[in-house]
């Protein structure tokens, strides 16, 4: 799951970043409203994390643009300003969900699996696709319920695959999505590390399903799927 964090105090937000990054997200941080705006019109977010009061842009005037140009990631507000006022102007501008500073690192987990849950419709953490699952909280990848082993960059792969099923990926949004906005290596190491993932996911196992589409990027899906 690839989070943006957009927090003008440079301490909490490299706080955020690491603990995020601790718990298996790809997470990134910005300073004010003005750059997370180019940074979601210019790449797919998950989950966006947008504090209210910042400079440049504000965290509700960078939400109203992002809706206005079709971003439909969700958003999460931080404010230190605990009133209905706030919250429904936040709510009204288009986020999921608001958390009152000062918060527990652990309520603001609570809150992105709780806006997981919502945006997949589903209360589970498992994703299943044939004999295939993936536990989201967890992050154990079974096959035929035997666990599969993965390195961090393999398993974030293999889960935006599997949240993304059916859909065709390019390699540009999964280098952007796995390797993060400012990687600044070759397309290569995509095909590499998908890979890696097939051998484990679908070398031992039918019916396979990580799939080339020529000239595109990659699928997961069994293969009489459309």
């Amino acid at each position: 799951m690839k989070i943006l964090i957009a927090e003008d105090e440079e301490d909490m937000r490299k706080v955020l970043v690491k603990g995020l990054k601790a718990e298996g997200y790809k997470a990134e941080g910005c300073e004010n409203g003005e750059e997370a705006l180019a940074r979601v019109l210019a790449a797919d977010y998950d989950l966006i994390i947008l504090d209210i009061m910042m400079p440049v842009m504000d965290g509700l005037t960078a939400l109203k643009s992002m809706r206005a140009n079709d971003v439909t990631s969700p958003v999460i507000m931080l404010t230190a300003k605990d009133t209905i006022d706030d919250k429904v102007t936040g709510l009204d501008a288009g986020a999921n969900d608001y958390i009152v500073k000062p918060f527990a690192f652990e309520e603001l987990l609570a809150r992105i699996r709780a806006v997981k849950r919502t945006e997949s419709g589903s209360i589970s953490d498992i994703i299943t696709v044939a004999n295939l699952s993936l536990d989201t909280k967890s992050h154990i990848v079974k096959r035929d319920e035997t666990e599969i082993s993965f390195t961090g960059k393999e398993y974030n792969l293999l889960e935006y695959l599997m949240i993304n099923h059916g859909q065709i990926i390019s390699r540009a949004k999964i280098l952007d999505h796995v390797w993060g906005y400012e990687y600044d290596g070759g397309m290569k190491i995509v095909d590499v590390y998908m890979n890696y993932v097939r051998k484990k996911v679908d070398e031992n196992y039918e019916p396979k399903l990580i799939h080339t589409v020529r000239g595109i990027g990659y699928v997961l899906r069994e293969e009489n799927e459309k």
